[in-house]
This record gives structure tokens, sequence and C-alpha cells, in this order.
């Protein structure tokens, strides 16, 4: 069953969303409760995008820097 390619995308969607709480909770504590629209644009970020928003954050001054970063991942 952990084989199976339904099994696996289960893990890797709840893995995804814990990532995203959590991103979202440093963001949170950092800069105070953040806009909506930025969490959506949050969710929307790939496993591999949620990881370079998990290092990035740590550099982070102001909110601006996360709306620049996430800016970037559009290009």
């Amino acid at each position: 069953m952990q084989e199976s390619v339904i099994y696996q995308d289960i893990l890797q969607k709840g893995d995804k969303q814990g990532e995203e709480r959590t991103i979202i909770r440093q963001l949170n504590r950092r800069f105070g409760e953040i806009d909506s629209s930025l969490i959506e644009r949050i969710r929307v970020l790939s496993v591999e995008k949620l990881d370079d928003l998990a290092e990035a954050l740590l550099d982070f001054s102001q909110i601006s820097d996360l709306v620049a970063w996430l800016d970037e991942q559009k290009s």
C-alpha cells in the first residue's frame, strides 16, 4: 500500500499542508497577522518553492520582503 500512487499523493499533500502551516505561523509571529491574499499566494507554491521560502524568510526584515520574494517567483 505504501508504494501506491494514491497513498504517496496523500502523503505529499499532507507534507505540503504542514509546511505551508509552519511557514505561515512563522511569518505571523515575525510580522503580525499577514494578509489573506499573501497566504493564498503561499498556498499555491510547489513543495520546492515552499522549501525555498522557508529558507528565504530567515532574511526577511519586513513584510515587503515577502511580497518581493513572491513576485520574483512569478518570473
